[in-house]
Parts: structure tokens; C-alpha cells; sequence
């Protein structure tokens, strides 16, 4: 159901603190906290003697302590002190998950800690640049599978008829998109030519007029997305065309994390190439976006329980073939890992 050995997000940084936080990733169920320096800590949500959540319990210095008889466990999962007798159990363990903080959010390792490389964290181009200003919010829980976001954010056209008065203009009805493969993931991406600017993106576009718009629309595996919305005067645009000075981008990088088979967790930021400082438009595209994210999520949770039907199975459509691509790769990379594991064994 899942791809393991790679890199999540559990948590926007300041959900992260001293006190005990209960989170769910890929159905299984972890307590977060933060040591006294800093350090962000994810362990097994189950105290071994009982199964009480370690999450109902207390913190100890960098120690958790359990809620039901005072178990108490380190940040790497193991037991410390048991009350009432000198020795602790070989078994008396929780599992430790590596976890790393990068770009405010709080990075979890759900396979084989062994293999966790902190290089292999998504990559965020301009992050920390000042000349790139940024905008963002607070999670969204979604009702639905993970791979309904993927879906979604491999599907340009949808935005004609679920955003149109944010990021649907001329062109986004019937444009045909370019499907391309990679071993990281799936890109759908299409020109528009001398198109009205969507209306989210008017107040920052630097010129007037008609415009040449890309549509690049990436998902790596396991469920994030790099969604590039790049605008250039009419004439200007196009594969291969050098970039106008007062060109637009801005890059959506979109984070959905499993809780379980029917629920996810979406993480988010925007950058943009324009107002760096200016923390009015910041606020005015995290409230636009926000606000498209929230229509996504609205169609998205009735797909959900539209797919429980089994009376009615859905269809395919020519508009689909980035979604079943990248659902057919991240299968194969699940099937290998899967067996990877098994002859591991």
C-alpha cells in the first residue's frame, strides 16, 4: 500500500514541541516531541507492557515516561528504567523512527533506518533565497487516499472547472499536456499561448496584456509535487525560448502524507520570484491558494466516498494518462521493495 524507504513529512516544524504530540503516518501510529536542544524525536506510539500511548504519558528530560506504570524510554526507542525490579527486559524497546527538520517541516523515515540518507530529502530550489519571496499554511487533512492528490496534481485540466476563478483561464478547458516518465516520477506539463492571466496570479505578473503560459504539473515518488506556474508576455513563451526579465514564476511544492488508507495529511509552500518582502502579497496568495486547496479538498473527499461504491466502477479518460502512469511506477517500486524485503528475511 505504501512506498517505505523514503522520506515523509510528519509535521509542520511548530507542531513539533516538549509536549508529547500523537501523529499517524502510513497507518501506523507515533509520538513526536523535541529534546531540551532542539532536536525533533518520532517514536513508537505504544508503550510494550499494555500498549498505552506513549503520547499519554509525560516527558522526562529527553525521556518519555509512560502514563500506566512509568516505563520510560530514550529518544532511540530504548528502556531506560522499569519501575519495581533492577533489570529491564531485552524486549522492552519501542521502534525509533530517523527524522530530520528541512524547509519548516519535520521529516520522518518510514522503512529501514539503516538506509535513511538525509540527501535524499525533496530538494527545494530558492528556499533560502532572498530575492524569492514565500508564502504558505497550515495543514490540510484531506478524507481521502493519497493517490487522489497525486491524481489531482497530475491533471491540469481540472482547474477549468474546480478553480475557476484562481488559476483557470482561456486554454486550461482542452490544451492537451505532454506526459513525460522519469525514474523520479511523472510530469504533465503544457503551453498556453496568448492567454488572459489566471486571476490568482494578476497581481503579481509583472506586465500587462495577453500572456504564454506553462502549465509544469511533476510528482516524485512517493507524493510530492513541484507545481511551476511560469508566465511570460505573449510571444515570448514556448520550449526552448530564452526567459523574458519580466518573467513570472512561481513554484508550488506539495507534500501529502499518508495517515492511512482513506485519510492524508497535505503539506505546502509557495515561492515566487517576485515581492520578495513584501509580507501583504505573501498574505494574499496564501489566503488564494489556500482557498483553491480547500475545492480540491471538497471534490476530492467526494471522490472518496463516490470510489467506496462498488456498484459503479469509474473510467478512464485521455486526460488521465499522468495519474495511471504514476500510479503504475510507484506499483512496480512497491512490488520491488516488497520483495527486497522478503528475501531480506
Amino acid at each position: 500500500m505504501y512506498l517505505r524507504n523514503v522520506w515523509y513529512v510528519a509535521a509542520a516544524s511548530p507542531e513539533v514541541t516538549r509536549n508529547l504530540r500523537r501523529i499517524r503516518v502510513l497507518s501506523e501510529d507515533i509520538v513526536v516531541y523535541r529534546t531540551t536542544g532542539g532536536a525533533p524525536t518520532a517514536l513508537e506510539d505504544a508503550c510494550p507492557h499494555r500498549k498505552l500511548p506513549l503520547s499519554m504519558g509525560r516527558l522526562k528530560g529527553d525521556n518519555v515516561e509512560c502514563g500506566y506504570h512509568g516505563m520510560t524510554f530514550n529518544c532511540s526507542g530504548a528502556c531506560v528504567w522499569v519501575p519495581g525490579q533492577g533489570r529491564v527486559p531485552p524486549n522492552a524497546k519501542v521502534k525509533s523512527y530517523p527524522v530530520e527538520e528541512r524547509y519548516g517541516l519535520v521529516w520522518i523515515w518510514m522503512g529501514e533506518a539503516s538506509l535513511a540518507n538525509p540527501d535524499d530529502i525533496f530538494p527545494v530550489e530558492h528556499y533560502d533565497d532572498p530575492a524569492w519571496g514565500k508564502s504558505g499554511g497550515d495543514p490540510i487533512d484531506i478524507a481521502c487516499s493519497y493517490l487522489l492528490i497525486t491524481d489531482n496534481l497530475l491533471d491540469p485540466s481540472h482547474v477549468a472547472w474546480v478553480h475557476r476563478t484562481s488559476f483557470a483561464a482561456k486554454g486550461t478547458e482542452d490544451t492537451p499536456v505532454e506526459v513525460k516518465a522519469e525514474d523520479k516520477g511523472v510530469i504533465v506539463s503544457r503551453w498556453m499561448f496568448d492567454a488572459e492571466v489566471a486571476p490568482l496570479y494578476r497581481p503579481l505578473v509583472p506586465f500587462k496584456g495577453s500572456c504564454d503560459r506553462l502549465q509544469h504539473y511533476e510528482v516524485r515518488f512517493p507524493s510530492h509535487a513541484i507545481i511551476l506556474a511560469y508566465f511570460t508576455p505573449a510571444g515570448k513563451g514556448g520550449h526552448g525560448k530564452p526567459v523574458p526579465e519580466d518573467a513570472f514564476f512561481m513554484y508550488s511544492y506539495n507534500f501529502m502524507t499518508p495517515v492511512d488508507e482513506n485519510n492524508t495529511r497535505y503539506f505546502y509552500f509557495q515561492i515566487r520570484n517576485v515581492h520578495p518582502d513584501s509580507a501583504e502579497i505573501s498574505s494574499q496568495m496564501a489566503s488564494g491558494v489556500r482557498a483553491a486547496f480547500m475545492e480540491d479538498k471538497a471534490v476530492l473527499e467526494a471522490c472518496q466516498r463516490g470510489l467506496a461504491n462498488p456498484r459503479v466502477r469509474p473510467i478512464d479518460l485521455a486526460i488521465d494518462a499522468g495519474p495511471l502512469r504514476f500510479r503504475r511506477l510507484l506499483d512496480k517500486l512497491m512490488e520491488r521493495e516488497a520483495g527486497t524485503s522478503v528475501a531480506a528475511e
